[in-house]
């Protein structure tokens, strides 16, 4: 099943390359490597993945440079897999698209069960199909059979994480989601009180949709509660 599944590595160091390779390959996936990030962003172009890994420190084209690429024509999970394990470096990889962090050195069960996470997630949503995949909010459309998001007809480009938010809370337009119910549903993991992760998302999920329409609220935060669609006009 794995087998149709293409994962793209873009990793400099050789021996953490071919270890994150022979791990994928082993459970299954199509694996190809990039060993600079000017190689990711050509077989991206090239190729079709349903996920990339990627490292932060890579010759050419960095890799905080490629996820802003990347986010500027594919939609597909990104899993960064650094050194910077620090606060700082994490927040700013989720704002610039990422989906994910692994800090290294890496636990090779924790790579598999994060990447299997992220890849069901997307799979769900590029299998949808049928009129319930259309969800709409004033001007806001979202396509989950396409996974596309417009606003007054503009193209809203959004990471796996953010349209999985976006989806979320479009359903249920009037019920408020809490932040650990937000974490719990969006990364499939036990909440630990780690605001920032959801804070980011949240954050630049709302700047997308103010460039597209800066006059009007689309997400409501209930103070002291936690967050829903907004109902003002």
């Amino acid at each position: 099943m794995n087998e149709n599944i293409n994962i793209l590595v873009v990793e400099d160091d050789t021996d953490i390359n071919n270890l994150l390779c022979k791990i994928l390959t082993n459970n299954g996936y199509s694996v190809r490597s990039a060993y600079s990030g000017t190689e990711g962003k050509m077989c991206i172009e090239q190729y079709d993945f349903e996920l990339i890994m990627l490292d932060l420190m890579l010759p050419g084209i960095t890799g905080e440079e490629l996820i802003s690429q990347i986010r500027e024509m594919k939609t597909m999970p990104i899993i960064v897999v650094s050194a910077k394990s620090g606060q700082e470096a994490k927040i700013e990889v989720l704002r610039l698209g990422a989906d994910d962090f692994i800090s290294k050195p890496f636990d090779i069960n924790e790579v598999l069960a994060r990447v299997e996470a992220q890849l069901r997630r997307f799979m769900v949503f590029s299998n949808l199909s049928g009129d319930k995949n259309l969800l709409k909010h004033r001007e806001l459309i979202l396509n989950r059979e396409t996974i596309e998001v417009t606003l007054k007809g503009q193209a809203i480009p959004l990471t796996a994480r953010e349209f999985t938010i976006l989806e979320l809370l479009m359903s249920y337009p009037n019920k408020v989601f809490t932040k650990a119910n937000l974490f719990e549903h969006v990364w499939e993991d036990k909440y630990l009180g780690d605001d920032n992760t959801v804070n980011v998302h949240l954050s630049n999920l709302r700047s997308k949709l103010a460039v597209a329409d800066p006059d009007m609220e689309y997400i409501h935060t209930v103070w002291g509660i936690g967050f829903k669609m907004s109902d003002k006009t």
